[in-house]
């Protein structure tokens, strides 16, 4: 009896090790190699203040957080939507709960239980994951791997490539796989920072006042693309979820508009502003009358002395004007953009000049912000990409 077709998966972060429990299930051997002493350490460091594993939006709402790469995206999730991520974690004696914000939680709030579970399971299917085992290319049909003990040639039947982007490079994902693939045809997109902080000058008595403060219920336009949330002032400029959600556009950005009272309009704000004393400083008008934390009074003093007249210093609160320096950089990013052109790949994930080789996770050209959406993306186009393999697989033994 002849053995099963064995599949290498380079990368046991999210994606890789789901298409290798997908692969596993079906029956195929399965070797995992991993670079870092262990696996998926983005995802356990992702996990670190609550492990958001998906969204409970509504499907419409949920595809339309992927861009330019939604069509593709949401053909993913339509094998492998919340619902299946759920159930999945579920299995792995993971349940879940939905926050007040809709994000999705395991209970136990960390990645490591879940972890743990996981490899577990990985295991008992007879899946390898090895460590410290770092893919550097090809030799002829063989991938060449690089271990403690030396060098070792692995000639699988088929690859899931799912190698990470080119964020949190000490962690593994450095983009250190990019020229190898152009080398051997494949367009890989630029990479570029995504859920990164944005770079504003500020002055220094704001630096060491409110470095750290939080700005809630903001709203944040920029090139004609607004989103509400919240942010952190940092030393650099600043970060959080309302950030993140414009990440397309803050890069290359030259300004950007808050709207620091969205829930009110001009008019009223400026009706509240007309009724203060006019004794009182401004630092106290702003607060009574328009609720303006400390850290908002001195993002308005930023843009230049707040004129008094109530008209105008509403107008200054609904639309404060930023010079943007910038955004923090690849490593300081919580994911990627760039990477494999989706074009280069089929509906499998395989790469076309590439028959047998598959991409999965981050390697891909897509973003999407936090909230769910990265992690949920990367465990569907693990199990799209196992199906493809799969696919793959019994074209060429079935008979012709």
């Amino acid at each position: 009896m002849s053995a099963q077709p064995l599949v290498a998966v380079i990368g046991a972060g999210p994606a890789g090790l789901m298409a290798a429990e997908r692969l596993a299930g079906s029956g195929l051997r399965v070797r995992v190699f991993e670079a870092m002493p262990s696996p998926a350490r983005k995802f356990l460091m992702a996990g670190r203040g609550g492990l958001n594993l998906t969204h409970s939006e509504p499907l419409e709402r949920f595809g339309g957080r992927y861009g330019a790469a939604r069509p593709r995206v949401e053909r993913w999730l339509a094998r492998f939507g919340p619902g299946d991520l759920i159930a999945w974690a579920q299995g792995l004696g993971q349940p879940t709960f939905v926050g007040a914000s809709g994000r999705v939680f395991p209970e136990a709030m960390k990645a490591s239980p879940l972890l743990r579970a996981w490899l577990a399971r990985l295991e008992s299917m007879g899946v390898r994951v090895e460590t410290r085992r770092r893919w550097t290319g090809w030799s002829g049909d063989a991938l060449m791997i690089e271990g403690p003990d030396g060098p070792e040639s692995v000639a699988p039947d088929a690859v899931v490539l799912a190698l990470g982007g080119a964020s949190w490079p000490r962690l593994g994902s450095d983009g250190g796989w990019a020229p190898g693939l152009t080398a051997r045809g494949i367009r890989v997109e630029p990479f570029a920072p995504s859920n990164m902080g944005v770079n504003i000058d500020w002055s220094e008595p704001l630096i060491e006042r409110w470095a750290g403060a939080p700005l809630k219920n903001i709203q944040l336009s920029v090139n004609g693309r607004t989103a509400r949330g919240e942010a952190v002032v940092t030393r650099y400029g600043l970060e959080g979820g309302v950030v993140y959600a414009l990440s397309t556009e803050l890069r290359g950005a030259r300004r950007l508009t808050l709207d620091l009272k969205p829930d009110v309009t001009a008019d009223r704000l400026a009706e509240r502003l007309a009724r203060t004393a006019t004794r009182d400083s401004l630092s106290n008008r702003l607060r009574k009358a328009a609720g303006l934390s400390g850290a908002a009074v001195a993002l308005l003093r930023e843009a230049g002395a707040p004129p008094s007249e109530p008209q105008s210093l509403s107008q200054r609160i609904k639309s404060l004007e930023l010079v943007v320096a910038g955004v923090q950089g690849l490593d300081r990013a919580i994911s990627s953009a760039g990477g494999v052109a989706l074009d280069q790949v089929d509906d499998g994930l395989m790469l076309t000049p590439l028959p047998g080789v598959f991409v999965a996770g981050e390697m891909l050209d897509w973003e999407a912000p936090t909230g769910g959406y990265l992690l949920q993306a990367c465990f569907a186009s693990g199990v799209v990409a196992a199906d493809g393999v799969m696919a793959y697989l019994a074209s060429r033994t079935s008979p012709e």
